[in-house]
């Protein structure tokens, strides 16, 4: 696990000067604190920062071919470097190291710009072809490692944070509107925008090529759900143990300590169990438990640490907000409202003082319909077949907007968000429920000078542009693909990215190998979700691996006690940085509002308060 950085100035004919790009090299001095490289040339300069795991002697970069016309950063790892290096050896290639980051360099000397698709893993990687001039960037299919770059015309350069892009400031920090936007709905921005306007992120699946003819970017994986498959679930129960056996072996590639992150969860359980199975020494599991009952999982994962006999590490944590705030802002580099954010922190931080990479459990929700979004949208969209669209809107579009708030009342008077669903489309519905700011607020959040610069856009288009380009009918199918490029990528992958980078340690996830994911895309949705039962087939592969009280218990996610912390912990710092800043894009009257009916407990708006306090964190430190 690597942090990397360059500048490609595309007319330059002397060397890019060594200093610049040390200087964006040492912001990510976390994300690779073993090891330090940079190579200069007429008019590129490559920077890269090592956490060394593989090959700890050999694998230092940037790395070259044997006459220097081909130089590689990668960041992240290639899982099935093993077998390239044994076909590439067979076709007369020469290796001086071990490292996985010498076959991408022999790779695109055989393959060119098709070398991306022969990768198995996690990776960003910058690739400099001197002798053609041109500069590619490549990103891994799901975007577990990231890719940030800016271009003017002139030169580009890329980083694997945003941080290092600024260095120098010859990048502009005006805000993106259509981003900021994007993030009061989602809690996060999504690819290929970013906060600013002149920074873009490189798209999962794709790789870009910069020249002096400009920037063509093209995509080499794409996750299709066209190719459904019929089997009995005795046999789909066979195909997924083998497969995630498969792409758990592959990720136990270390020269250093390996272990796993284990909640007591589903998914990273099943992964501890499929390490126990291939491991010859115990597995080293890390946890973190809390004290309020309510977020605690502790219990659970000490369950399956018994069941297979890990070496077993748990923390009882009590969340610092204020000394975390600071922290997540700067690692983060733009806004990001996933208040999970501080519990992967946590447990990262434990995890690295036992290992420097650990193997977990991201993935599984997205693949097999387990977040409890999809079930209540199932049951949305059956509800919906039974009235024309236009009553729906007629009738239920009102009721949302005249339903009170009602967070104190049991759950069956709580029918605002399902009214507000109901009156619109399938996709509309979904869209409103997972928004942090739903279309009604979001309207009301903006001051009238802030709305007219967006010039009508409407980040429901992030959705609606996924949800058509799924290569299915299938509803369900269609969500699920919509997820995965934006909430998976932009929210999930972000998350543990920058928690687990900012205390050195690589996390490598098995549910998302790509052979995994699209074993996964061929089964069937009502496997998936199968009478109110999200991620069926899953639990009833694991049935045999697995204890039932584990597979079957109620899911609890990964939280923490925001609603109390702001009538408590950050009461003061979050009313003075959300009521007593003024920044002319956020309506001061309706934020005192909704202050209040937190403070007054009428309703629960913590969510809304902790995006735009990580919004208002932001601008004080990266753009006062």
């Amino acid at each position: 696990m690597c942090g990397i950085c360059g500048i490609f100035e595309y007319e330059r004919r002397t060397d890019i000067p060594g200093d610049l790009v040390h200087q964006m090299n040492q912001t990510m001095i976390h994300r690779g604190p073993d090891d330090g490289g940079v190579f200069v040339g007429p008019g590129i300069g490559l920077g890269h920062r090592r956490l060394s795991i593989v090959d700890l002697a050999g694998g230092h970069q940037p790395m070259s071919n044997e006459d220097g016309s081909v130089w590689v950063l990668l960041n992240g790892e290639i899982y099935n470097y093993p077998e390239l290096r044994t076909m590439l050896l067979g076709r007369g290639h020469k290796f001086t190291t071990k490292s996985d980051t010498e076959a991408i360099v022999h790779l695109y000397e055989d393959y060119a710009e098709g070398c991306f698709a022969e990768l198995r893993g996690m990776f960003s990687i910058a690739l400099w072809d001197s002798r053609n001039r041109k500069l590619l960037l490549a990103r891994d299919r799901v975007g577990k490692k990231p890719l940030f770059y800016a271009a003017d015309g002139k030169r580009i350069s890329f980083g694997s944070e945003l941080k290092a892009l600024l260095v120098g400031g010859t990048v502009p920090r005006n805000i993106d509107e259509h981003a900021l936007s994007d993030y009061f709905s989602f809690g996060y921005i999504p690819a290929p925008k970013t906060i600013y306007r002149s920074v873009r992120k490189v798209m999962p699946g794709h790789y870009l090529v910069a020249s002096a003819s400009g920037i063509r970017e093209s995509c080499y994986w794409d996750l299709s759900f066209a190719k459904v498959e019929e089997h009995d679930e005795a046999e789909w129960g066979e195909r997924l143990r083998h497969e995630l056996c498969e792409a758990t072996r592959v990720r136990l590639m270390s020269d250093v300590p390996l272990g796993a992150f284990l909640s007591g969860g589903i998914d990273s359980s099943s992964v501890v169990a499929m390490m126990s199975h291939l491991m010859k020494r115990a597995v080293t599991t890390c946890s973190i438990g809390f004290e309020e009952k309510k977020y605690d999982e502790a219990e659970y994962a000490r369950q399956v640490s018994r069941l297979f006999s890990t070496d077993h590490h748990e923390e009882i944590v009590q969340p610092n907000a204020i000394e975390i705030l600071d922290k997540l802002t700067w690692h983060y580099d733009e806004p990001f409202a996933d208040s999970s954010a501080i519990p992967t922190y946590y447990v990262s931080k434990i995890a690295r003082s036992h290992v420097t990479v650990a193997l977990g459990g991201d993935g599984g929700d997205e693949g097999f319909a387990g977040y409890r979004r999809y079930k209540l949208d199932y049951y949305e969209n059956r509800f919906r077949n039974y009235f024309p669209e236009a009553f729906r809107r007629a009738v239920f579009g009102p009721l949302g907007r005249w339903y009170p708030p009602l967070a104190w009342a049991p759950r069956v008077f709580r029918a605002k968000a399902t009214f507000q669903s109901l009156s619109r489309s399938p996709l509309e519905g979904y869209f409103n429920s997972i928004s942090y700011f739903r279309p009604d607020d979001k309207a009301k959040l903006f001051t009238s000078e802030f709305a007219d610069s967006l010039h009508g856009y409407d980040s429901f288009n992030v959705f609606q542009h996924y949800y058509d380009r799924a290569d299915t009918d299938d509803l369900l199918s269609k969500i699920q693909y919509v997820d995965i490029k934006t909430y998976l990528t932009d929210d999930i992958l972000t998350k543990v990215d920058r928690a687990s980078m900012a205390v050195s340690l690589e996390v490598r996830a098995p549910m998302l190998d790509h052979k995994f994911m699209e074993c996964a895309a061929s089964i069937p949705s009502n496997l998936k979700l199968k009478n109110g039962v999200g991620k069926y087939i899953l639990k009833k592969a694991l049935e045999s691996v697995l204890p039932k009280d584990i597979l079957y218990r109620s899911k609890q996610g990964f939280a923490v006690p925001l609603d109390v912390w702001f009538r408590r912990d950050l009461k003061d710092l979050a009313h003075q940085v959300i009521l007593e800043t003024e920044d002319g894009i956020l309506d001061k009257p309706f934020l005192r509002r909704i202050w209040d009916e937190h403070q007054k407990g009428y309703y629960d708006r913590s969510a809304l308060l902790w995006t735009t306090l990580m919004f208002r964190k932001w601008r004080q430190v990266f753009l006062s």
